[in-house]
């Protein structure tokens, strides 16, 4: 019985001291779970509340405004939104930038996927090298190549025009559409691309009709931050649109909107311009949320 006994006795004496260090542990996760949490709940808040501010201001008087700038609007004004829609020009500003944005997105998105495909898919004589010239792109800041993007623009005859814009746009967008999605394509499998080449489809039919549906999370993803960049540009729309046959974009509308409304005193209308252009990047990212994350994680979890 003695020696049946020992075994269960260093049983317990080597489990005893395994156990006892579990405590300490749990509690410092716990104290990084919840100061992780707080950390984020923090930074929501003083995300969210702005923004919120912001939002219920458009709503209110100048007196409102000047008088209580916490409180709640005593009314809904959405005269404010109308009169910012119509007197302030916000409309026809918000107008130029959608159609620039769709224009610049759609170019930066056709090109760069498909340059991005080339650089995953295909092997070819200096790939690296040229892959590497493309995403060096991203090194060079806006600020860098204003002076000779300006004279360029100009000699191309394409000074305070939608199309010298759009293009611009697109061209400095491409580097970073092209370094995330052939991240993206690389994860894609092969075999379901073996299997339409043999089946007899072309590249050019494999690349529309199969890789692109595939890489649909990735490309929501890189559109979603493409379009978040091009409608709240400021710098490059300024040096190009300028002069009495310019057609400014909301950037510039807002800029030009802060400057008048704050001699005038009609804070309720810049508010209420404010309101409606941050709307879309707000929606957009709401309805679209779900692929994003899916986008940036896809390639982790393949």
């Amino acid at each position: 019985m003695t020696t049946l006994d020992r075994p269960t006795t260093a049983g317990t004496e080597r489990s005893g001291p395994a156990a006892g260090p579990t405590r300490p542990l749990r509690r410092e996760r716990g104290f990084a779970n919840v100061f992780s949490h707080g950390f984020l709940l923090f930074w929501a808040a003083l995300t969210a509340l702005p923004l919120l501010w912001m939002f219920l201001s458009s709503f209110k008087s100048d007196r409102e405004i000047l008088t209580d700038p916490w409180g709640l609007p005593g009314a809904l004004r959405f005269e404010n939104w109308a009169r910012a829609w119509t007197e302030a020009h916000i409309g026809q500003y918000f107008l130029n930038s959608a159609i620039v944005v769709a224009g610049s997105l759609t170019l930066t998105m056709l090109f760069g996927a498909a340059a991005a495909y080339v650089f995953a898919r295909y092997e070819f004589r200096g790939r690296q090298v040229i892959y590497y010239l493309v995403v060096g792109g991203m090194m060079f800041p806006v600020f860098l190549a204003l002076v000779p993007l300006f004279f360029v623009v100009r000699n191309a005859g394409l000074l305070n025009t939608w199309l010298g814009l759009i293009l611009v746009y697109a061209a400095y967008s491409l580097p970073f559409t092209v370094f995330f999605l052939t991240a993206f394509f690389r994860t894609l499998p092969t075999s379901i691309a073996e299997a339409a080449l043999i089946d007899g489809c072309g590249h050019f039919r494999l690349f529309f009709r199969v890789m692109l549906p595939m890489a649909r999370p990735g490309m929501i993803s890189v559109a979603i931050f493409n379009f978040l960049s091009h409608w709240n540009q400021f710098i490059l729309p300024q040096v190009l649109m300028q002069g009495e046959n310019s057609k400014p974009v909301l950037a510039q509308g807002l800029a030009a909107l802060a400057v008048s409304q704050g001699y005038q005193g009609d804070f309720s209308g810049l508010f209420a311009g404010l309101t409606i252009a941050t709307l879309p990047v707000l929606v957009v990212y709401v309805l679209f949320q779900r692929q994003v994350q899916s986008g940036l994680t896809a390639g982790q979890l393949k």
